[in-house]
């Protein structure tokens, strides 16, 4: 089984990738919250983010993560 480090780049042939503009919902939650994700029990920070995903699923976007990753839309 290969085994993948986060401190290491494999050299392998990587392509690039840009993720598909699929509108999700999302609304920021000013207190702690948590989450039942498919991961189980994910806490949030006040100023994250909860996402419903394009199956339904639930889950925690800290707000500098969602700040770089997303746009909101009308």
């Amino acid at each position: 089984m290969k085994k993948f480090f986060q401190d290491k780049n494999p050299k392998l042939d990587f392509k690039k990738a840009i993720k598909k503009p699929i509108p999700i919902k999302c609304v920021q939650i000013n207190e702690p919250f948590e989450v039942e994700s498919m991961e189980g029990l994910v806490k949030g920070k006040a100023g994250d983010w909860l996402m419903i995903g394009v199956n339904g699923e639930k889950y925690v976007c800290d707000a500098a993560i969602f700040k770089k990753s997303y746009d909101i839309v009308d």
